[in-house]
C-alpha cells in the first residue's frame, strides 16, 4: 500500500514528515525521492545510525534534518502530514558484533540502542536478582522457561564469573531447553535476548509514551504508520488505533510482507504495518 495516496493533495505542498526511527535513512530516502515537495525530520538515538543516514540523505540538503533524540522525548516544530516508526532493530545493529544484539555473531553483552549511555545487558543480568531477571525474561520475552533460564544465568555468574559474550550466553540459555526443542527454527535464546534488549532500552515504556504523543504531531487527515516486530509492540499499537479518539484505523488488519519482500528481507516475516489517520485533536 502506498500510504501517501491516502493523503489529501493539498497537504503535500511543503509538507513535513517525521521518521521517528531514522536508522540508516532508507525509508526517508524513498519518501523524499518519490515526493519532491516534502521535507523530513529524522530521529534516532543511535549515533552510528545518524552518521550513516547523514551520508545517505546528504543530497536532499535543507529538505531533511537529523536529530539525536529518542522519539518519546521529541516535540516537533510544526505539525506533520506523516509520521513513520519502524520499531525493529536495524540490520546494521544486528550485524555489528560490538553492539551485542545478536547471538549469531559473538560480541559483548551490550544491547543499548545508544551505546554512549545507560546500562548494558551485562550489567543488567549481573545486578538483577534471580526473580527480577526471571520476570524480565517472562514479561518481555514471553518465555515459558524464564525461571529456569534466570536460575542458570545467576548460577553461572556466581560459579564462573561474567559471560564472555553473546554466544556464551546463548549457549547457556539453549541448555535450559529440553533436548528436542534446542534445534527448532527459532533459536532458544531468541526470546531471552529480546527481553534483555527491551529491558536495557526501556522500549515498551518509551513506545507507550510515543503513542500518547505522536497523534498530536499530525495535521488533520495526516497519517501515522507503525511497523512492529513482536506481539508486545503490536498489541500496544493495535490498542492505540482502537481506542485513541484522535485516530481512525486505515487498514482493518495489519499489512504483512509479501513473497517478494520476504525474499529481499527475510527479517520482514514478523513485521506488521498498521496505519492510522488523524481525525480529531
Amino acid at each position: 500500500m502506498d500510504s501517501f495516496s491516502l493523503l489529501p493533495p493539498e497537504l503535500f505542498d511543503g509538507g513535513l514528515i517525521i521518521d521517528a526511527t531514522l536508522g540508516g535513512g532508507g525509508h526517508c530516502e524513498l519518501i523524499l525521492e518519490t515526493h519532491s515537495r516534502l521535507r523530513a525530520i529524522g530521529l534516532d538515538q543511535d549515533p552510528h545510525a545518524r552518521e550513516a543516514a547523514s551520508v545517505r540523505l546528504e543530497r536532499f540538503g535543507s529538505r531533511v534534518r537529523i536529530l539525536g533524540e529518542n522519539f518519546a522525548d521529541f516535540n516537533p516544530p510544526e505539525k506533520a502530514i506523516y509520521v513513520l516508526a519502524d520499531l525493529g532493530v536495524s540490520s546494521p545493529q544486528l550485524e555489528t558484533a560490538e553492539r551485542g544484539f545478536s547471538f549469531r555473531i559473538d560480541g559483548p553483552l551490550d544491547m543499548r540502542m545508544n551505546n554512549e549511555k545507560g546500562m548494558t545487558a551485562k550489567e543488567l543480568i549481573e545486578t538483577c536478582k534471580e526473580d527480577e531477571l526471571a520476570q524480565i525474561i517472562y514479561e518481555y520475552g514471553e518465555e515459558r522457561f524464564s525461571r529456569r533460564i534466570a536460575r542458570k544465568i545467576k548460577k553461572d555468574l556466581l560459579e564462573k564469573g561474567a559471560y564472555k559474550g553473546t554466544k556464551e550466553l546463548a549457549y547457556a540459555i539453549a541448555g535450559c531447553y529440553p533436548a528436542k526443542q534446542r534445534f527448532s527454527r527459532i533459536h532458544p535464546a531468541t526470546r531471552t535476548f529480546q527481553a534483555l534488549r527491551i529491558a536495557v532500552n526501556n522500549e515498551l515504556t518509551v513506545l507507550e509514551e510515543f503513542l500518547k504523543k505522536a497523534p498530536d504531531w499530525l495535521k488533520k487527515d495526516g497519517l501515522i504508520s507503525l511497523i512492529s516486530f513482536h506481539s508486545l509492540e503490536d498489541r500496544r499499537v493495535k490498542n492505540t488505533f482502537l481506542h485513541d479518539q484522535r485516530l481512525e484505523k486505515v487498514n482493518r488488519k495489519p499489512l504483512i510482507a509479501n513473497e517478494k519482500e520476504l525474499n529481499h528481507n527475510p527479517r520482514s516475516r514478523s513485521a506488521k504495518l498498521r496505519i492510522g489517520r488523524k481525525v480529531n485533536d
